[in-house]
């Protein structure tokens, strides 16, 4: 009987060994992947900054401005100026769209006394609309907007 045990404990150590020797390769090749991956990050970050510090170059206010002035009569940019603004109760915006809901047929007598009370209004938007003045907000002394 104490050999069965002796025998089964050497097993247990083996197979035991074994496990281990093989967690040992899991874990290395973990490691491996692991430092592959920060290498990864390390050159994205690095990407990253180098493409920031390019945005930046290309986004100089000098540069953008000679390339303006370059281009101005294709893309016929103004500079932007104070009178150029305006209050939201001052733009134009369309009116909302109104949906019906579906009525059965009803003569044409009962339809002429139910729009009746209706006013239809037109409005004309975009490139067909007359041009009109907007007047720019103005400015307190102490930098607040007047209403």
């Amino acid at each position: 009987m104490r050999s069965l045990v002796y025998a089964l404990c050497i097993a247990a150590v083996v197979g035991l060994a074994f496990w281990a020797y093989g967690e040992g390769y899991e874990t290395r090749a973990t490691e491996r992947e692991v430092a592959q991956l920060e290498r990864e990050i390390g050159a994205r970050h690095q990407e990253l900054s180098m493409l920031r510090a390019e945005w930046a170059y290309l986004n100089r206010p000098d540069r953008l401005h000679a390339l303006a002035e370059m281009n101005f009569e294709r893309l016929g940019l103004m500079p932007l100026a104070p009178d150029h603004f305006a209050l939201a109760d001052q733009v134009a915006y369309p009116p909302p769209q109104i949906v019906l809901p579906i009525r059965p047929r009803v003569n044409a007598e009962v339809l002429e006394q139910e729009i009746d009370g209706i006013v239809v209004m037109n409005h004309v938007f975009g490139a067909d609309a007359e041009p009109r003045m907007i007047a720019p907000p103005t400015l307190a002394d102490d930098g607040e907007q007047l209403p």
